[in-house]
């Protein structure tokens, strides 16, 4: 099979493709991506608003309304129909773009080669022909043959149900196909098939149904509005029985009842939620925190641990070698450069040629380098003592390779100098190497290992170790012509080991120290040297007792009762392998935690997914530690950990917020209508105001409430229980003693004026509209904080907020004084002593919760 056009030439398999070229092959076949099914038009979104049972009968009410001739009526009912429909498109569209945007932002990366460098693209943009590079954990992005390849391991489970991996060699020309995951090993493939062309393609109906998501409280609160429906249509119907039966009129009491079940209904939380989550995700986002599940954004408001790797997350990944031991003895930089011998040569030698990273020489300055840090900061150190990597890649050309692997803690290349000399060379963890070494290298030459030898580098390890140094082993041996990757590594001569410094992100200590405020323990996880762990521990304040560490070996001989038991006071776990964080996550969890995990390589995966926020590492994670987690770390920073926690709860804090509002009001505008028919009293609100209020003076500023910033003490407070109801903490009393005052105070207006009026009930009925709608008002700058009195809040700190206000109370002005809304809405212009009536009956409950909140403080 023809695998390559012939104008592309055979230089492709070595440079890769240009860009024109990669630009005319994607203009020729289209993006690399399955094709989804349509997205929902505005058009559609739009008409689906009409769909709303509410709205149906709304819809009736306006016919019933124009087939008895009261044609105001039906055209403000339709206006307001229309109005509340917009409102919910908006809603709708906003969320689902937002959504839109965030599955680009998450989606999967390829490494291509292109102009002979390696670039790191959106995989859709991957064109047949773009030579591939894959490494493990890597989601493969396209269909092609493999070109060179070591040890690379295919999990293929998703195309053929096989559950084991398979293996991918060069030698057969093996085939690897798009969506499947590199579980070991790495390689380098050219594609052939991209998009609905591939193997995928042609099954990608599995893969185009993505199910809304919805989260816990989402749930939740559908099913508690099931409840409120009902309670509220009988509400309802009592109401306009109540008044048929006392001899109103029959038409009005049947558009009041569904009115008013309009007006209870809190129809428009589920669309406020959604915006509310939407919006705080896109702000996560701003933050470089990339949540990929709805879910993980109410999870993160009652996180209890975060357990965090060190190096990148905690540290800055920017590895310098600060410390070296050969001959004997440690010696130190003078300078930026080592003083130059010959087991020194041999040990940047060694360690150079057994790494993956890479740089390009420039003139007149240190190299551009690209890989692993921990690599970087070798090859720096041999460069500045005149070993490059380019002359190296000359001499030695590698003939066989053992990946580093986290379990295994190093990495074995076999190599074939020019001169015919072949050896082995292995770099890993001090003490693993040590483990495979029989003979010792220094200026007098190779000598059998003693075990005072063996002492000396141990404790040499040690001294490193404590100062937060990471030290790296490096080993060789010359090689015998048997690849045997059970035997390669034995017997091997030690050459020496560096120290390296990662040393803390700057901004890491602050944010340990606002965990520890919020309720927050800090975990760190590592693979490094225990002493290295607890030095950058203490620094960061992670490590308070030296009881609070545990490795590896420490947890091998624990079970699970005894790891659950250690696990509530470890802060630090050191030389631990990914298996480990698995045992780590579930032991958290059994004490009731909320755990949050982070990882990047394709090992950490069982761990990110059994975490409760499962965290991936944007920069240096893999595909399929990113498709496994609940939220990606763009940065790889912990502060951006905190900095999610911190928006979620905010989130959460100000969905209860307008729950609060909303459920308060609703049970007002109830209330209001169900007293007066049990006291026999005129209905107080006619329809359309009633419609007016659920649309204006509901709607607008409970959306400004779910973008309120948040409390202060936010982060001083303990995390929320897991299965906390949204209602906690006297929320749910709250939300029915200011019904009920709403309710009460409207009521009392009504009744007053009616006495103070001699029935005029027009009068009456704007003096109770007004009152509703600045009871509201009023009421929503409380619903800002559970803890602090309005007094306490400055009102400009949410701007969206004040210009809801002022936009309803210029609406509720505009109905009562403008001639032209004042037949509509039923309504005449109100006096000065009206209004001072008004005003202190709604504000009076305000006062009063200004004066109980000062008196708990």
């Amino acid at each position: 099979m023809q695998i390559l056009n012939t104008n592309t030439g055979k230089g492709i398999l070595t440079r890769g493709l240009t860009e024109k070229e990669a630009m005319e092959k994607l203009k020729k076949h289209g993006f690399n991506e399955l094709k989804k099914k349509n997205k929902k038009s505005p058009t559609a979104i739009f008409i689906e608003q009409f769909k709303n049972l509410m709205t149906l009968v709304l819809i009736g009410a306006c016919l019933i309304s124009w087939f008895f001739g009261e044609k105001a009526d039906s055209i403000t009912i339709l206006a307001i129909i229309v109005l509340n429909s917009i409102l919910g498109f908006i809603q709708e569209y906003k969320a689902e773009r937002s959504i839109e945007a965030l599955m680009e932002l998450s989606a999967p990366g390829a490494k291509v080669v292109r102009e002979g460098k390696v670039s790191y693209i959106n995989a859709k943009y991957v064109v047949p022909g773009d030579l591939v590079i894959i490494e493990a954990g890597d989601r493969i992005p396209s269909d092609g043959i493999v070109l060179e390849s070591t040890g690379l391991m295919v999990d293929e489970s998703i195309l053929t149900g096989e559950s084991m991996p398979v293996e991918k060699s060069s030698r057969n020309s093996d085939w690897v196909y798009m969506g499947t995951m590199a579980t070991s090993g790495k390689a380098k493939i050219v594609t052939y098939s991209t998009g609905m062309n591939t193997e995928m393609g042609k099954i990608a109906s599995m893969l185009q149904d993505i199910p809304d998501e919805f989260t816990p409280l989402q749930r939740r609160l559908e099913q508690l509005g099931k409840y409120i429906v009902a309670v509220c249509l009988i509400i309802c119907a009592v109401v306009s029985i109540t008044g048929i039966l006392r001899g109103e009129d029959p038409y009005n009491m049947l558009l009041t009842g569904i009115s008013l079940a309009v007006a209870a209904i809190p129809e428009g939380l589920p669309a406020i939620v959604t915006v509310a989550l939407a919006i705080g995700v896109q702000r996560m986002y701003r933050r470089n925190a990339l949540v990929r599940k709805l879910p993980a954004v109410e999870t993160l408001g009652s996180t209890t641990v975060i357990c965090s790797d060190k190096t990148g997350t905690l540290t800055q990944n920017k590895m310098t070698v600060k410390k070296i031991y050969v001959d004997d003895k440690i010696i130190e930089p003078q300078g930026n450069r080592f003083s130059s011998t010959e087991s020194l040569k041999f040990l940047f030698t060694a360690s150079s040629v057994c790494s993956d990273a890479f740089y390009e020489e420039r003139m007149m300055s240190e190299p551009e380098a690209t890989g692993d840090p921990t690599e970087l900061a070798i090859l720096k150190a041999a460069w500045s003592s005149g070993i490059k990597k380019s002359n190296l890649n000359k001499e030695y050309k590698r003939i066989h390779e053992i990946p580093f692997d986290s379990n295994r803690k190093r990495m074995t290349v076999v190599v074939r100098r020019k001169n015919g000399e072949s050896f082995v060379f292995v770099k890993g963890a001090v003490d693993v190497i040590l483990d495979l070494c029989t003979k010792y290298y220094s200026a007098r030459g190779e000598r059998i290992m003693t075990s005072m030898d063996r002492k000396a580098i141990l404790t040499a390890n040690e001294k490193m170790a404590s100062s937060a140094l990471r030290v790296l082993g490096t080993a060789y041996k010359k090689f015998d012509g048997i690849l045997d990757n059970n035997s390669i590594e034995k017997n091997l001569t030690f050459i020496g080991m560096m120290g390296m410094i990662d040393p803390p992100r700057p901004e890491v200590a602050k944010a340990v120290e606002t965990c520890i405020m919020a309720g927050i323990r800090p975990v760190m996880i590592t693979g490094d040297h225990k002493l290295t762990a607890a030095a950058i521990g203490k620094e960061l304040g992670i490590l308070t007792s030296e009881n609070q560490i545990l490795t590896g070996n420490d947890l091998d001989k624990l079970n699970d009762n005894q790891l659950k038991k250690a696990s509530a006071n470890t802060a630090v776990y050191a030389r631990v392998s990914p298996k480990h964080k698995l045992r780590i996550v579930k032991a958290l969890k059994s004490l009731g935690h909320t755990v949050a995990m982070t990882g990047d390589g394709v090992n950490d995966a069982p761990a990110i997914k059994e975490a409760d926020i499962g965290i991936a590492m944007g920069i240096t994670g893999t595909d399929v530690t990113k498709e496994a987690s609940s939220m990606i770390l763009l940065d790889d920073n912990f502060s951006t950990i905190v900095a999610a926690v911190e928006e979620g709860r905010i989130i959460y804090d100000n969905i209860r917020k307008f729950i609060r509002y909303l459920l308060s009001c609703n049970i007002g505008e109830v209330l209001t209508m169900f007293l007066a028919s049990l006291l026999y009293l005129p209905t107080p609100l006619i329809p359309i105001q009633i419609l007016w209020v659920n649309l204006v003076t509901d709607g607008l500023p409970a959306m400004a409430l779910g973008v309120d910033p948040p409390d202060r003490d936010i982060m001083f407070r303990k995390p929320r229980g897991k299965k906390e109801s949204i209602f906690s903490h006297g929320l749910g009393f709250k939300i029915i003693m200011r019904g009920i005052a709403i309710g009460f105070g409207t009521l009392s207006v009504f009744a007053l004026m009616l006495y103070l009026t001699y029935n005029d009930i027009i009068r009456a009925r704007t003096c109770a509209f007004a009152s509703l709608v600045l009871s509201q008002l009023f009421f929503v700058f409380e619903c800002r904080s559970e803890h602090r009195s309005i007094l306490r809040i400055n009102p400009l700190t949410n701007m969206w907020l004040a210009l809801a206000v002022l936009c309803s109370l210029g609406l509720l002005l505009m109905v009562i004084y403008v001639p032209f809304f004042q037949p509509i809405f039923s309504t005449v212009p109100l006096g000065w002593i009206e209004w001072v009536i008004v005003v202190t009956m709604s504000f009076l409950w305000t006062l009063l919760s200004i004066f109980t909140t000062r008196k708990k403080k």
